[in-house]
């Protein structure tokens, strides 16, 4: 980034306070509020449809989220003078939900499920109906990264001289790969028998970095990989990663689900779907991607220590997977 932003800044209204580095990018304090400044590379059709949807959110009770500002010539892009595209929204300055702070996740599930049910109000456009905003199902991405497990199976199997990480990859594959298999089938028959009709806008990456916690409300932040698609999705991801920080807590994980049952009640298709995506062996697929696609000659100790530690979480996250479905 260069000190073209200083120019880019001026074509918006509201007096600048004060600008600081952060996200990769720059924070501003401007009379009229906290914004964030960016460089843009997407296209101009994918930010009018997440300025439309947020503006819905908003008038749903979702209020705090990165809503964009339009320039002084009310567009959406501002171009530099070296041609680089930028764009200006809302900010917060609230901190990331904790994770090892059971009340805030709670609270942050809380808002997941509100952010679902008024995402569900928004009444979806024939013309929103381009490549990032109708990604391909959640079996298709399974099929994709079962094939990939399978090549790096292929490729390790092939060496004569293995490495403690390979050595873990080939004692551990056939294991997670059945559950790749088995995920995969349960999801393309679900996918199947319930149709498009089960599809809602989703956030698309929902984690503890994109819900910020405000002393009243959170701030759900980053709605650039928003799709239509099924909102099970974003659980899982949230639920994912606390419970891989907890430790497979099945109390947590419990209250988790009942707390997001209280705004939004999950149906039997829900917790199916949910039951597949934490079926599917996603961590082992990440470390043999992360292998396959980095250095092979070296390989961190620290990725075999994540092996070790998937094959001793399996007890614990088979009792949640139980848990899912009772």
């Amino acid at each position: 980034m260069n000190d073209n932003y200083l120019d880019v800044l001026q074509k918006y209204e509201g007096e600048i306070l004060e600008v600081r580095r952060g996200r990769g990018a720059w924070i501003c304090e401007r009379s009229d509020g906290v914004k964030l400044l960016k460089e843009y590379r997407g296209s101009l059709k994918r930010l009018e449809f997440e300025e439309t949807v947020l503006q819905e959110l908003k008038s749903q009770g979702i209020c705090c989220v990165d809503q964009y500002v339009r320039n002084q010539e009310g567009e959406l892009i501002t171009v530099g003078d070296d041609g680089t595209k930028y764009i200006l929204k809302d900010w917060f300055t609230d901190r990331e939900c904790n994770l090892k702070d059971n009340e805030e996740i709670l609270t942050a599930v809380s808002w997941i499920a509100r952010l679902h049910r008024a995402f569900r109000t928004v009444v979806w456009r024939e013309e929103w109906k381009l490549g990032s905003m109708l990604p391909p199902g959640l079996s298709e991405e399974m099929r994709r990264h079962t094939r990939e497990m399978k090549r790096v199976r292929t490729f390790v199997s092939g060496k004569r001289k293995k490495s403690e990480f390979e050595l873990c990859v080939m004692r551990y594959f056939s294991e997670f790969y059945e559950q790749a298999l088995e995920a995969q089938k349960g999801m393309q028959a679900l996918e199947e028998n319930v149709g498009r009709e089960r599809l809602f806008l989703c956030h698309g990456d929902l984690n503890q970095h994109h819900l910020l916690m405000g002393a009243k409300d959170v701030a759900v932040i980053e709605f650039n990989q928003m799709h239509r698609g099924n909102q099970m999705a974003d659980l899982y991801h949230f639920i994912r990663k606390v419970m891989e920080k907890q430790g497979w807590d099945e109390r947590l994980g419990r209250a988790m689900m009942e707390e997001y049952d209280k705004v939004l009640a999950m149906d039997v298709l829900d917790r199916e779907c949910l039951y597949y995506l934490f079926l599917y062996p996603e961590k082992y697929w990440k470390q043999l991607n992360y292998y396959y696609n980095a250095n092979k000659a070296w390989t961190p100790a620290k990725n075999v220590e994540k092996l070790q530690s998937l094959k001793d979480q399996q007890e614990a996250r088979e009792r949640f997977l139980e848990q899912i479905r009772s």
